[in-house]
């Protein structure tokens, strides 16, 4: 029923349903099967539930070599994941690869809660996320995929970022923004950068090689390669050229 208390017609709600299952994996039966699996063994916990689900989860997505996935962690659209060797994926990190794929590099680390959003219902172009090797993606991160997030080897990410390679378009005043359609040029982190706690990447900017992002920064434009950036929008504040005195507090390796 309604909010009127009338009853709903069948088409409507098999329309729905349709829509649901749309949203999670790429037909009906992978859906079933997906579903199944991550049922038996998605709950596991310890060292016994990592090595059944490195056996069990090759039956629905990608993985190559070892990988080690801890319990409660949730994935839609597996058939569209590819996991290198080493790949550690923490407590609670769900990752949704509507069509456009998710592919996480050799011995990179994702650390718990954080979300990688692929959500590519409006069939763009360059959808989908792609992170290098040796890294790390902190806890409760945000990376929103329908423009292609690409990030490449030894990047470290703090907790608490997010980097969202979409938009709304809001230019006109007489129309909602959600009937103005979106932007989706994308977002790429080169090798080697540093993103601080709680900074934000917007649609379109791409992250120099050796760059560092300062916690809190909201980043609306290029930042160059080897270069600082901070503040509210984000500019760059210092280059790195290796000329800077040694620091006055230990340093551990």
């Amino acid at each position: 029923m309604d909010a009127t208390g009338s009853r709903q017609p069948a088409v409507t709600r098999d329309a729905g349903l349709r829509r649901y299952l749309s949203w999670q994996a790429s037909s009906l039966g992978r859906y079933v099967w997906e579903q199944l699996v991550l049922a038996l063994f998605g709950w596991i916990p310890t060292v016994v539930g990592i090595g059944l689900r490195a056996v069990a989860y090759r039956l629905i997505m990608k993985l190559e070599g070892i990988v080690a996935i801890e319990r409660g962690v949730r994935i839609r659209f597996a058939d569209q994941i590819r996991l290198a060797r080493g790949v550690y994926l923490d407590e609670g990190v769900y990752l949704h690869a509507c069509p456009g794929g998710i592919q996480i590099g050799q011995n990179t680390l994702v650390m718990h809660h954080a979300e990688l959003h692929v959500y590519n219902f409006r069939h763009l172009p360059h959808a989908g996320i792609k992170i290098g090797r040796d890294s790390l993606i902190g806890e409760f991160n945000v990376l929103r995929g329908q423009g292609g997030v690409t990030i490449g080897d030894r990047v470290y990410t703090a907790p608490l970022v997010q980097l969202a390679a979409v938009d709304h378009v809001f230019s006109d005043p007489n129309r909602p923004f959600v009937e103005q359609g979106i932007t989706a040029r994308g977002i790429t982190v080169e090798d080697d950068v540093w993103i601080g706690a709680g900074v934000v990447v917007t649609d379109g900017v791409r992250i120099g090689r050796g760059a560092v992002v300062a916690a809190g920064a909201v980043v609306t434009q290029d930042v160059p390669p080897r270069t600082v950036a901070a503040g509210v929008p984000a500019r760059v504040v210092r280059t790195i050229t290796g000329d800077e005195p040694a620091p006055d507090t230990p340093v551990y390796f």
